[in-house]
């Protein structure tokens, strides 16, 4: 079993213009095995942080810069085990048809010429997505959805040399991963400082899209510091160069050939670039990289708040001249925010010296302190301004997220309930869920849809209540129970629906 953060994210909507917003690749899971320990190692990357030339001027070709960065981008494929859920035609049921349409075309169900039945599913699945060589050594950048899941992944270099790789680790709340192959010299991309980039910059995006081999398309920057796309921590890089099913995972570089992003998502109505692509920030997957790479986990800051945007009701009823900063509408009890002296109502409007524009900006500069760190916060209360110092300490089940979702194919795992993610039962969970007051245990956030608990009929939104005949409290208490333990069938007391019911769940035939 793993367990997830503590906060349960609101589900957010990305259909604002009747479009949706899609992963430019393919995003299969399964449950990894976990890692019994972790060699820190240091990461040699190639970083360019000068400001960008932007004199007036065109480009009559982009060739020199393409030869530059082409070789350092690489096409990544994946092996991912299927399994029969029972419905017809779609590996993962109903409405997923149209999900991995979006991936693979209308030829995925034979639907293409009009002369096919719908096709059976083999055992194996193959994901094809894009990755950049951040390091001579052999690190490589992805996304996480890439990856998550895969059972082999493969590394194919422009010239044609192939690689196994082993993935490192995944950080699902920034969709990056990071993967290594076994080989020295590579042609790593060098990384820029994406908080210079500006609107209007021109950039290339950089992949295999549908997986037709290495494409360039080109652009400008269309916007930066989006969000709202449905991760945790957000700040993407908006750009109208065509990105595709497959470009993900590719570089985003500007027009000097250097990395200022890892190509994500697009919105789209058909499930293919219509001009509004978004890559992740170099400076926030160079972070990620680091932490995974040396640390074998990300390491965030946690202030114990609930913040939301100003909206120009609020700004008028708190006397506020304008909709800057993120307002605290709830302090977690015992929490550094608690301790700081930081109360409901208060808006913050700088956190550790930068100015805080909004409550997803507050969240991001958050996460990026270092847990143990003392900072000064500035907010805005009763019409007066005043400064105080939080000490962060580190966001709430992240190690015990990091230890039973650790990726590798060659560790043994004692543990049960794998595939199964779970989180604390608090205020902001039973929201998210909907959940009386009066249940108590840990509430089931992720069921793997391979795992013999899907296959017991565990779901998402399940509130466990007891493992083994024992009262389950906390998420923390559920993954003990579920570790080093010799029988592979767990009894679990379920509530769902106003009742409960007990469910076995059988991974004895898992090995």
């Amino acid at each position: 079993m793993k367990m997830m953060f503590n906060k349960v994210s609101n589900k957010v909507a990305a259909l604002a213009i009747a479009g949706a917003v899609v992963l430019a690749g393919s995003a299969l899971a399964f449950t990894q095995k976990s890692k019994p320990e972790f060699q820190r190692v240091a990461l040699n990357l190639p970083v360019d942080e000068r400001p960008i030339s932007r004199d007036a001027g065109t480009h009559n070709s982009f060739a020199p810069v393409v030869k530059k960065v082409a070789p350092g981008v690489v096409k990544v494929t994946t092996s991912v085990k299927m399994h029969n859920t029972g419905f017809s035609g779609s590996p993962g049921g109903p409405g997923m048809d149209d999900f991995f349409r979006r991936f693979f075309g209308d030829d995925f169900d034979g639907r293409n010429d009009g002369r096919n039945q719908r096709r059976n599913f083999s055992p194996r699945q193959m994901g094809v997505g894009s990755g950049v060589i951040a390091t001579k050594d052999g690190y490589i950048l992805t996304n996480n959805h890439v990856v998550d899941g895969a059972e082999e992944v493969n590394v194919t270099l422009q010239d044609g040399r192939e690689f196994t790789a082993k993935v490192i680790g995944r950080d699902p709340k920034s969709d990056i991963a990071v993967i290594k192959v076994d080989a020295n010299d590579l042609p790593a991309v060098p990384i820029a400082d994406s908080e210079k980039v500006e609107v209007g910059d021109v950039v290339l995006a950089i992949g295999n899209p549908f997986g037709i081999g290495q494409t360039v398309t080109t652009g400008i920057v269309s916007a930066t510091g989006r969000g709202n796309m449905g991760l945790d921590y957000e700040d993407f890089i908006q750009t109208d160069a065509a990105i595709n099913p497959g470009n993900t995972g590719g570089a985003l570089v500007d027009a000097e050939g250097r990395l200022i992003g890892i190509n994500t998502a697009i919105l789209s109505r058909s499930g293919g670039n219509q001009g509004i692509g978004f890559a992740i920030p170099a400076n926030m997957a160079r972070e990620v990289m680091t932490s995974l790479v040396k640390d074998g986990r990300v390491t965030r800051g946690f202030l114990g708040v609930m913040i939301q945007d100003i909206s120009p009701a609020l700004a008028k009823k708190f006397n506020l001249k304008d909709r800057t900063g993120a307002l605290i509408s709830d302090v977690t009890p015992k929490s550094p925010a608690e301790k700081a002296g930081l109360e409901s109502g208060d808006v913050v409007l700088e956190f550790n010296g930068k100015k805080v524009t909004d409550s997803r900006h507050l969240k991001l500069e958050v996460a990026n302190v270092k847990p143990g760190d003392t900072v000064p916060v500035k907010v805005l209360r009763d019409d007066a301004t005043k400064t105080l110092q939080v000490k962060v300490k580190e966001m709430p089940g992240a190690e015990e997220f990091s230890k039973a979702d650790r990726h590798s194919n060659n560790s043994d795992d004692t543990g049960t309930l794998n595939g199964v993610g779970v989180t604390d039962l608090d205020n902001s969970a039973r929201r998210e869920f909907e959940l009386p007051d009066n249940v108590r245990g840990v509430v089931v956030t992720e069921v793997q849809p391979d795992s013999p608990a899907a296959e017991a009929g565990l779901k998402r939104g399940d509130v466990i209540q007891e493992i083994n005949r024992k009262p389950v409290k906390t998420a923390a208490e559920a993954v003990r129970l579920t570790e080093k333990v010799d029988d592979k069938t767990t009894l679990l007391r379920v509530w769902r629906n106003g009742g409960s019911h007990f469910v076995v769940v059988d991974e004895s035939k898992n090995g």
